[in-house]
Protein backbone atom coordinates (compact mmCIF):
# COMPACT_ATOMS: atom_id res chain seq x y z
CA UNK A 1 0.00 0.00 0.00
CA UNK A 2 1.37 3.52 -1.03
CA UNK A 3 1.88 6.29 1.70
CA UNK A 4 -0.56 8.97 1.32
CA UNK A 5 0.56 12.53 0.89
CA UNK A 6 -0.34 15.70 2.46
CA UNK A 7 0.97 19.00 0.85
CA UNK A 8 -0.23 22.23 2.37
CA UNK A 9 0.53 26.20 1.69
CA UNK A 10 0.49 28.63 4.75
CA UNK A 11 0.70 32.10 3.91
CA UNK A 12 -0.76 33.25 7.49
CA UNK A 13 0.82 35.17 10.25
CA UNK A 14 -1.32 35.02 13.02
CA UNK A 15 -1.30 33.18 16.07
CA UNK A 16 -4.53 32.13 15.14
CA UNK A 17 -3.91 31.04 11.82
CA UNK A 18 -1.18 28.85 13.43
CA UNK A 19 -3.02 26.22 14.11
CA UNK A 20 -4.86 24.89 11.25
CA UNK A 21 -1.60 23.80 9.26
CA UNK A 22 0.54 22.74 12.58
CA UNK A 23 -2.79 20.54 13.71
CA UNK A 24 -3.45 19.25 10.47
CA UNK A 25 0.06 18.50 9.73
CA UNK A 26 0.57 16.86 12.93
CA UNK A 27 -2.29 15.04 12.86
CA UNK A 28 -1.81 13.56 9.18
CA UNK A 29 1.47 12.65 9.99
CA UNK A 30 0.36 10.36 13.11
CA UNK A 31 -2.23 8.82 10.30
CA UNK A 32 1.20 7.83 8.79
CA UNK A 33 0.70 10.40 5.99
CA UNK A 34 3.86 11.85 4.33
CA UNK A 35 3.42 15.99 4.90
CA UNK A 36 4.71 18.49 3.84
CA UNK A 37 4.06 22.15 4.66
CA UNK A 38 5.31 25.28 2.33
CA UNK A 39 5.37 28.16 4.23
CA UNK A 40 5.36 31.32 2.31
CA UNK A 41 4.66 35.07 2.98
CA UNK A 42 3.72 35.65 6.07
CA UNK A 43 3.54 32.05 6.74
CA UNK A 44 6.66 32.32 7.06
CA UNK A 45 6.44 33.89 10.46
CA UNK A 46 5.51 30.43 12.17
CA UNK A 47 9.16 28.89 10.85
CA UNK A 48 10.91 31.32 12.50
CA UNK A 49 13.38 31.19 15.85
CA UNK A 50 11.34 33.98 17.10
CA UNK A 51 7.64 32.89 17.72
CA UNK A 52 6.91 36.17 19.44
CA UNK A 53 5.53 37.99 16.23
CA UNK A 54 2.94 35.40 16.17
CA UNK A 55 -0.51 37.86 17.37
CA UNK A 56 -4.02 37.81 17.59
CA UNK A 57 -5.35 40.13 14.75
CA UNK A 58 -9.25 41.20 15.59
CA UNK A 59 -9.74 43.67 13.89
CA UNK A 60 -11.80 42.90 10.73
CA UNK A 61 -12.44 39.92 11.86
CA UNK A 62 -16.01 39.08 12.02
CA UNK A 63 -15.28 35.31 13.86
CA UNK A 64 -13.18 37.28 16.79
CA UNK A 65 -16.10 37.61 19.42
CA UNK A 66 -14.31 35.76 22.53
CA UNK A 67 -15.90 35.50 26.29
CA UNK A 68 -13.18 36.43 28.70
CA UNK A 69 -11.08 33.14 29.92
CA UNK A 70 -11.20 34.91 33.50
CA UNK A 71 -13.83 35.96 36.03
CA UNK A 72 -17.35 34.77 37.56
CA UNK A 73 -19.27 31.96 35.30
CA UNK A 74 -21.55 35.55 34.61
CA UNK A 75 -18.66 37.66 33.13
CA UNK A 76 -16.94 34.67 31.01
CA UNK A 77 -20.45 33.78 29.40
CA UNK A 78 -20.16 37.47 27.72
CA UNK A 79 -19.79 37.35 23.95
CA UNK A 80 -17.42 40.60 23.71
CA UNK A 81 -18.37 41.82 20.50
CA UNK A 82 -16.16 44.99 20.37
CA UNK A 83 -16.71 47.31 17.00
CA UNK A 84 -14.08 47.73 14.75
CA UNK A 85 -13.85 51.52 14.74
CA UNK A 86 -13.26 50.74 18.68
CA UNK A 87 -10.45 48.28 18.15
CA UNK A 88 -8.94 50.26 15.72
CA UNK A 89 -8.07 53.20 18.24
CA UNK A 90 -7.32 51.74 21.35
CA UNK A 91 -3.53 51.72 21.63
CA UNK A 92 -2.48 48.18 22.71
CA UNK A 93 -6.06 46.36 21.54
CA UNK A 94 -3.81 43.26 19.23
CA UNK A 95 -1.51 43.02 22.12
CA UNK A 96 -4.72 42.46 24.52
CA UNK A 97 -6.34 40.61 22.41
CA UNK A 98 -3.43 38.37 22.21
CA UNK A 99 -2.72 37.49 25.49
CA UNK A 100 -6.46 36.81 26.35
CA UNK A 101 -6.35 34.16 23.61
CA UNK A 102 -3.03 32.61 25.09
CA UNK A 103 -4.68 32.42 28.10
CA UNK A 104 -7.56 31.14 26.74
CA UNK A 105 -5.37 27.91 25.05
CA UNK A 106 -4.03 27.39 28.31
CA UNK A 107 -6.83 27.62 30.23
CA UNK A 108 -8.50 25.06 27.94
CA UNK A 109 -4.84 22.54 27.80
CA UNK A 110 -4.53 23.55 24.00
CA UNK A 111 -0.85 23.21 23.26
CA UNK A 112 0.97 26.06 21.70
CA UNK A 113 2.81 26.65 18.73
CA UNK A 114 6.04 26.14 19.69
CA UNK A 115 4.66 22.42 20.93
CA UNK A 116 2.85 22.15 17.99
CA UNK A 117 5.61 22.91 15.55
CA UNK A 118 8.36 20.72 17.55
CA UNK A 119 5.78 18.10 17.13
CA UNK A 120 5.53 18.30 13.41
CA UNK A 121 9.57 18.29 13.57
CA UNK A 122 9.61 14.94 15.38
CA UNK A 123 6.89 13.32 13.63
CA UNK A 124 9.00 14.03 10.13
CA UNK A 125 6.87 16.63 8.25
CA UNK A 126 9.15 18.18 6.16
CA UNK A 127 9.07 22.58 6.39
CA UNK A 128 9.98 24.23 3.16
CA UNK A 129 10.35 28.32 3.29
CA UNK A 130 9.93 30.07 -0.15
CA UNK A 131 12.79 31.59 -0.89
CA UNK A 132 11.59 34.22 -3.45
CA UNK A 133 9.74 35.46 0.06
CA UNK A 134 12.62 35.29 2.34
CA UNK A 135 14.45 37.54 0.04
CA UNK A 136 11.71 39.73 -0.77
CA UNK A 137 10.89 40.44 3.17
CA UNK A 138 14.84 40.56 3.74
CA UNK A 139 15.21 37.67 5.92
CA UNK A 140 18.16 35.71 6.43
CA UNK A 141 18.58 32.07 6.83
CA UNK A 142 19.73 32.23 10.32
CA UNK A 143 16.20 33.89 11.18
CA UNK A 144 14.62 30.70 11.11
CA UNK A 145 14.45 27.13 12.61
CA UNK A 146 16.98 24.32 11.92
CA UNK A 147 16.00 21.86 9.69
CA UNK A 148 13.86 23.85 7.21
CA UNK A 149 14.62 23.88 3.97
CA UNK A 150 14.63 26.77 1.53
CA UNK A 151 12.77 26.29 -2.13
CA UNK A 152 10.77 27.62 -4.60
CA UNK A 153 7.25 27.16 -6.36
CA UNK A 154 8.43 24.29 -8.44
CA UNK A 155 9.81 22.48 -5.27
CA UNK A 156 6.57 22.93 -3.91
CA UNK A 157 4.63 21.22 -7.07
CA UNK A 158 7.04 18.63 -7.24
CA UNK A 159 5.81 17.21 -3.89
CA UNK A 160 1.66 18.48 -4.19
CA UNK A 161 1.85 17.11 -7.63
CA UNK A 162 1.73 13.57 -6.08
CA UNK A 163 -0.40 14.35 -2.86
CA UNK A 164 -3.65 13.10 -1.51
CA UNK A 165 -4.85 16.02 -0.18
CA UNK A 166 -3.67 19.66 -0.86
CA UNK A 167 -4.85 22.78 1.13
CA UNK A 168 -3.72 26.13 0.98
CA UNK A 169 -3.76 27.64 4.55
Amino acid sequence: METKKLAMIATKGTLDWAYPPFILASTAAALGYEVQIFFTFYGLQMVRKDLSGLKISPLGNPGMPMKMPFGPKWFKGINWNIPNAVQGVIPGFESFATSLMKMTIANNGVATIPELRSLCQEADVKFIACQMTVELFGFSHSDFIDGLEFGGAATFFEFAGESDICLFI
